[in-house]
C-alpha cells in the first residue's frame, strides 16, 4: 500500500493523470471515500488523461456511464446496489475492452476482479486529502512502484 498527501485540487488531478497514463483495458480501479472527498474529481482527471473530452459527472442515479477516449471508460457508482442481487453483466464490464472506475465498490466486492487498483481518498482538511493506493496484482504493483518510489 502507498499513501500520498494531496494539498490541492491540482495535485489530485496530477495524481489521477499519472495513474491514467499507465492504464489500458481491462484495468479496473475502485474509488472509495466520503462524500466530497474527491472521487469524482479523480475520475474526471483520469478520464481526461485517457483522452475523454466529454464532461464526466458522477453516475449516482444511472449507476454506469460510458465515455469514449483513447479507450472506452466505464464509470460506475454502485452505491444504490447495496443489498442488491442485481447482475449488470459484471464479466463484460470488468473483462472487456474498457477501463472501469468503480465508486462505492465495497457494495459489489464479490463481483470485482482479483487484479485491480483500490484507491481510498480521505478528507484531511479544506483542500488536503490523503490518498491510499492498494494494488492487487503484478501489473498494479509494478505501476505503483514506478509512480510512488
Amino acid at each position: 500500500m502507498w499513501k500520498k498527501t494531496i494539498a490541492s485540487l491540482e495535485e489530485m488531478e496530477n495524481l489521477a493523470a499519472t495513474i491514467g497514463s499507465y492504464l489500458q483495458p481491462p484495468d479496473v480501479l475502485t474509488l472509495e471515500g466520503d462524500l466530497g472527498a474527491g472521487k469524482t474529481t479523480f475520475a474526471k482527471a483520469l478520464a481526461k488523461s485517457i483522452g475523454v473530452t466529454r464532461t464526466v459527472s458522477s453516475p449516482t442515479f444511472t449507476i454506469i456511464k460510458q465515455y469514449e477516449g483513447n479507450y472506452l471508460l466505464n464509470h460506475l457508482d454502485v452505491y444504490r446496489l447495496a443489498d442488491s442481487e442485481e447482475d449488470l453483466g459484471w464479466n463484460e464490464l470488468f473483462y472487456g475492452d474498457a477501463i472501469s472506475i468503480i465508486e462505492w465498490a465495497q457494495f459489489i466486492e464479490e463481483e470485482l476482479p482479483e487484479q485491480r487498483l483500490d484507491i481510498i481518498i480521505y478528507r484531511t482538511g479544506e483542500t488536503t486529502r490523503t490518498v491510499e493506493v492498494k494494488p492487487k496484482g503484478e501489473h498494479f504493483i509494478r505501476m505503483c512502484e514506478e509512480i510512488f518510489t
